[in-house]
């Protein structure tokens, strides 16, 4: 985190989880970036990340989904992964956040 406030990024999460989950999960795991629900599932699919095939396992499930947007709102950089479980190393968002020249 650090990092990326160092380059004047906010990090922000969004789950398909509820809100009272969410914040049950931040106080238990001492998260210090804002982390929203979209349970109703609005934003996620408007962005490519929540999975719509209704033969995946993980139906309805938010994928791992990493976007740099500007302070206009455009989108700069973005991976989604096929699994969830999949993690980004933190170097290469850093890296893609240098360059997009954010």
């Amino acid at each position: 985190m650090p990092q990326f406030e160092a380059a004047g990024a906010q990090v922000v999460g969004v789950s398909a989880d509820h809100a009272a989950t969410l914040e049950a999960f931040t106080k238990q795991n001492n998260i210090k970036h804002l982390l929203l629900s979209d349970f109703r599932r609005q934003m996620l699919p408007a962005w490519g990340a929540l999975e719509t095939n209704e033969q995946s396992p993980i139906y309805r499930y938010a994928k791992r989904a990493y976007f740099i947007i500007d302070k206009t709102g455009t989108v700069r950089w973005t991976k989604v992964e096929a699994n969830p479980l999949d993690l980004l190393d933190p170097a290469e968002v850093l890296k893609a956040l240098k360059e997009s020249g954010v």
